[in-house]
């Protein structure tokens, strides 16, 4: 076995690719604690919920969620309850949410969950409740992979109706209202 000592090691020029390894080369081991750096990731990434709001719904309007405690920011593109992405981050993003609702009245007979971007409804994701006599509480999951560049903001929405017009409300403290997403890699 030979050893190579070297600062940096560079394709040819004209050329793109550089190879390490042939055909004969099945694993590349790195020493413990090494670190490879200029690699993608998937950033931005933002995950927040409703903490300890619980917000009151209006019969047949649609609201924005409150989305008020950030789990984690990592480009501090997350505010308002809106993700906003940065400059230089355009691309592919997974997006996915997830609100509780609780009717204490009467039964939810749709639930409307959308996904808004740049101030205006993109896509929805409906729940029929079919005149379900015992519908009360309800829990609607959402994800979408959609092309963003800079700029474009995304927010969630949600309406609700019930068979008497009572409000309804989307529960706190229980870590199953969230809005969250991060970049793919691609």
């Amino acid at each position: 076995m030979s050893k190579l000592e070297t600062n940096t090691i560079d394709n040819i020029s004209g050329s793109s690719t550089l190879t390490i390894g042939d055909s004969n080369t099945s694993t590349i081991a790195l020493k413990s604690g090494a670190t490879l750096t200029n690699f993608p990731d998937n950033t931005p990434a933002f995950l927040a919920d409703n903490g300890t709001t619980r917000q009151t719904l209006a019969d047949d309007t649609t609201t924005k969620i409150d989305f008020g405690t950030e789990i984690y920011d990592t480009d501090n593109a997350f505010a308002s309850s809106k993700f906003t992405v940065p400059s230089g981050k355009a691309g592919k993003y997974f997006i996915y949410a997830s609100v509780d609702i609780f009717n204490g009245g009467n039964d939810m007979t749709n639930f409307t969950f959308y996904l808004y971007k740049n101030g205006s409804a993109f896509t929805l994701h409906t729940f029929n409740g079919n005149g379900n006599a015992n519908l009360r509480r309800n829990t609607l999951f959402f994800s979408y992979t959609l092309d963003l560049v800079a700029a474009d903001y995304i927010e969630f929405y949600v309406e609700v109706e019930d068979s008497g017009s009572d409000s309804m409300d989307i529960r706190e403290n229980n870590n199953a209202t969230y809005f969250g997403g991060f970049k793919l890699i691609t």
